[in-house]
């Protein structure tokens, strides 16, 4: 066998020379699976399983699937049953809320017709209607100036970027204002956020991690609107 130059090596015994080296295969990314299990309904997740248990039956890829393909059938028919199971005893559960509400009506009139049997009898004396057991209504008392909402309270929303306020009701009020204002609070820092007509309020667009305050206040009719609430701070979620 020829040589060339060097003792010992040959021109087919595997040395490059000139410095080639032959091109390297290209290792391909191991794929990985994606199921997206968990935003699956109960009966989106039984036809999916289906969809998968077909697609593998007799599939030469997959010659020994772990669970089997029979074990995965007993698990869908298992998911399926109890989908049946409760969907008929959802449909029993409305049918005995209706018949609740249903009743409730029926009694709601046979004491609103007690009432006026009992505001007639007694021709209005308020010493006899109480020995009834009911109440006897308050006389219209004028507003006057909205008081400070008291107990505002806030809590992280479910959706990121918002906030949760409740506080008390005030008697009285028309609306309520909402202000809020980012960590440190200043004089000059408050803006407008929401107008609610309800002692609750959803605040969103806010930045997630920021520290945020609220304060509220009552609106009576005329724009009689009371003092500011303690101001809350909350970290949005």
């Amino acid at each position: 066998m020829a040589s060339y130059d060097t003792a010992g090596v040959f021109y087919d015994s595997g040395v490059f020379f000139d410095g080639f080296v032959p091109p390297q295969p290209r290792k391909t990314p191991m794929a990985k699976v994606k199921l997206g299990l968990d935003k699956l309904t109960p009966d989106q997740m039984v036809a999916f399983a289906n969809t998968i248990k077909t697609a593998m039956t007799g599939n030469a890829n997959f010659p020994s699937p772990n669970p089997t393909l029979t074990s995965l059938g007993t698990l869908i028919t298992a998911l399926q049953t109890k989908i049946a199971s409760y969907n008929t005893a959802l449909a029993v559960a409305d049918a005995a809320l209706a018949d609740r509400d249903t009743a409730v009506l029926a009694l709601r009139g046979g004491m609103t017709t007690l009432a006026a049997y009992v505001e007639n009898a007694s021709g209005g004396d308020r010493t006899k209607i109480e020995t009834s057991g009911m109440g006897v209504r308050g006389s219209n008392a004028p507003i006057g100036p909205m008081p400070q909402v008291l107990n505002l309270v806030l809590a992280a929303s479910e959706f990121d970027g918002a906030l949760e306020a409740n506080w008390d009701p005030v008697r009285g009020a028309a609306i309520y204002e909402l202000q809020v204002s980012v960590d440190p609070v200043t004089a000059s820092s408050w803006t407008h956020k929401e107008v609610s007509a309800t002692s609750n309020a959803h605040l969103n667009s806010f930045t997630s991690g920021a520290r945020m305050w609220v304060r509220v206040r009552a609106v009576g009719a005329g724009s009689n609107k009371g003092p500011w609430s303690d101001p809350a701070a909350k970290t949005v979620p």
